[in-house]
């Protein structure tokens, strides 16, 4: 088999899978069922009958329900470093049975012994009361749509969007692998994450870095460095560069409100490229093999980009969708609200146009295949099911945790967002900062400097572990297959609180008083 019929054997499924999809949401739309979610989400009157019901719950799960959570993240930090179980985790198959086991773990106790209301986001917040007969079907129901409709495929949508497209389009060069040029890779990635978003920065640059880097032995700490930065610290200045971000545009935060984080923004990532600088220059460049320094020097070609039709206006097209699609808001200049769903439905498109439009030659040059993006989509299928009990626990408790300084939500937010998903753990912080009211400096019904807090602790601290943001685990995954041997969940853990936390009380110091 050919190089290019084994690249379209392994794009077909997922060609087929998404033909399937568009075909079953026409057949919905024939149907008036997204029209009618969109309706839903939108009416008035619908917003006025349920308006009473969104008090928050009173009761939450036990706390012994942060098990399952906590079981999958010690699966995640434990199992790799297991000689006996490593092999066998290795697989993403596996994987997903670890994951959806813990998730069918989560939905029984919501089905058997869960006896309080839940808030149900999806298509309309809306409250779910417990049942008289033994088995909670509405309630249990309402968290697996919460965990997967409202959140997990958006999520995983966007993120397959971003990283199908992006391994289309070859930034082709094999400089000398300098400290200088790594860290000039990490400032690019920085500005770009802002204009395409953490993840299609990443995917971007992750590749032309590691080439780059080819002849070197000591690469782990650069990809750290890349994580830090590309794939967290640097999407601060745009709803689009992180979720957490976009979903507060989708609650009221403008636009361009982020671009005044410039200040921190500047002073994390300037100091992350000059530390990484310091660090690669005085460190670990000097203990490289004079062979392999040579080498380096001699095996360089400068930098040729392919791809760019159709990838680079696909890609453009992903923000603009993020940005006009929202069933919640009309189309500007219109009283149209998309359909529900008709975001994820594009970004797929965008995937398909892709496919069968780009150069499968480029692919090949990129080694893309699906295996980073797969083993996300299965650890974090039960990520955003086991962690409903966690949130809905932080819902409830989260006003009376004495949170009332920016410091305060800044380390609670991102404490939270290190080990949860940073996007709904920027959305409940967000809630409870709005809860305090004020009269002055308010944006979307938040203080200020309280938002600021809420959206810089989500963004900054993603970084803190390999499971804080999507883009982590995929970078991790494309650099282990290029034979960069990365560290292990925990040995990630402690770089990160050596390098970040002093900076991040920097930012608490210089900002957030």
């Amino acid at each position: 088999m050919s190089a290019h019929e084994s690249l379209t054997a392994s794009s077909r499924p997922l060609l087929i899978l998404i033909a399937a999809v568009l075909v079953c949401y026409a057949v919905a739309l024939a149907l008036g069922l997204p029209q009618q979610g969109a309706e839903r989400k939108t009416s008035p009157a619908q917003e006025s009958v349920e308006a009473p019901e969104h008090a928050v719950p009173s009761g939450h799960p036990p706390y012994w329900m942060i098990t399952p959570f906590a079981a999958l993240l010690l699966a995640i930090a434990v199992f790799p470093l297991l000689p006996r179980i490593a092999i066998w985790w290795e697989s993403n198959l596996h994987k997903l049975y670890v994951a959806i086991g813990l998730g069918v773990a989560t939905l029984l106790y919501y089905l058997l012994l869960h006896d309080q209301p839940v808030i149900q986001h999806w298509p309309v917040e809306h409250a779910v009361q417990p049942g008289e007969g033994l088995f909670q079907l509405a309630v249990a129901a309402a968290v697996l749509e919460n965990a997967i409709l409202s959140e997990y495929l958006p999520f995983i949508v966007l993120l397959l969007t971003l990283y199908t497209i992006s391994g289309g389009l070859r930034i082709d060069c094999n400089f000398a692998a300098h400290p200088g040029t790594n860290a000039s890779f990490m400032a690019a990635g920085a500005i770009l994450a802002n204009l395409i978003g953490t993840t299609g920065a990443a995917m971007v640059l992750i590749r032309p870095l590691l080439e780059t880097n080819r002849e070197r032995k000591r690469v782990a700490h650069t990809v750290l460095f890349f994580i830090f930065i590309v794939c967290n610290c640097g999407g601060c200045l745009l709803p689009i560069g992180d979720p957490p971000l976009f979903l507060g545009y989708l609650r009221g935060v403008p636009f361009l409100w982020t671009l005044r984080l410039w200040p921190a923004w500047l002073l994390v990532n300037g100091t992350l490229v000059a530390v990484y600088y310091v660090v690669d220059r005085w460190w670990f460049y000097p203990r490289e093999t004079a062979r392999d320094l040579a080498v380096d020097e001699v095996r360089t070609h400068r930098m040729r980009i392919a791809g760019i039709w159709p990838n680079a206006p696909l890609l453009l097209g992903v923000p603009l969708a993020i940005m006009f699609l929202d069933p919640a808001k009309p189309l500007p200049g219109t009283d149209w609200h998309p359909w529900t769903f008709l975001r994820e439905i594009v970004e797929l498109s965008l995937v398909a146009l892709s496919l069968l439009l780009g150069d499968p030659a480029t692919r090949r040059q990129n080694r893309f295949n699906y295996h980073a993006i797969s083993e996300v989509a299965a650890l974090f299928l039960g990520i955003f099911i086991c962690m409903q009990a966690p949130l809905q626990i932080l819902h409830v408790r989260g006003p009376s945790l004495g949170l009332s300084q920016p410091a305060h939500f800044f380390w609670a937010t991102g404490s939270l967002s290190a080990v949860l998903d940073n996007a709904p753990t920027y959305v409940v912080f967000l809630e409870t900062a709005r809860s305090l009211g004020g009269s002055e400096n308010m944006v979307a019904g938040v203080r200020e400097t309280l938002l600021a807090a809420v959206s810089l602790g989500a963004v900054f601290m993603g970084a803190m572990t390999y499971i804080g943001n999507g883009p982590n685990f995929m970078v991790k995954a494309i650099a282990e297959k290029s034979g960069v041997a990365m560290p292990s969940f925990f040995a990630y853990l402690l770089c990160s609180v050596v390098v970040l936390t002093p900076l991040f009380a920097l930012v608490t110091i210089v900002f957030l008083q």
